[in-house]
Parts: structure tokens; sequence; C-alpha cells
């Protein structure tokens, strides 16, 4: 699994792990599949801003490994 914090790591079409704003405090995680990368600078130590192609906005945790 790659690290969410890292821009490079996350392209359009990725498989990710968001955490969303109202969840930040009990972390749950929601996966879905990268629409849009909304965070400019090349890392956040919060992890990169994406909308998920849900329209799910949230912060990346994980970037799941395709096989």
């Amino acid at each position: 699994m790659k690290d969410g914090r890292n821009r490079k790591n996350i392209q359009i079409g990725s498989i990710v792990e968001v955490v969303q704003k109202n969840h930040q405090r009990t972390g749950e995680l929601t996966e879905g599949i990268v629409s849009r990368l909304l965070t400019k600078s090349p890392n956040h130590p919060h992890g990169i801003k994406v909308q998920l192609e849900s329209g799910i906005v949230g912060r990346v945790k994980n970037v799941i490994e395709e096989e």
C-alpha cells in the first residue's frame, strides 16, 4: 500500500481509502476511485485531498495497489 501524503502516488482512476472531513475524529475510511485531485502541492501532511467518482471528498490515507 502506498502513502496518501504524496501526490505522485495518486492518479485519476486510482483505488484509494479516504477520510471525509466529518469522519476525521473516528478515522472512518471510505474506499473509492479518484476522479479529481484537489490538492495542488506535491505532498500534504494529512493526505492529498481528492474527489471520488461517487462525489465524496476526502484526504487519501491509503492508495490500494492493483495487481
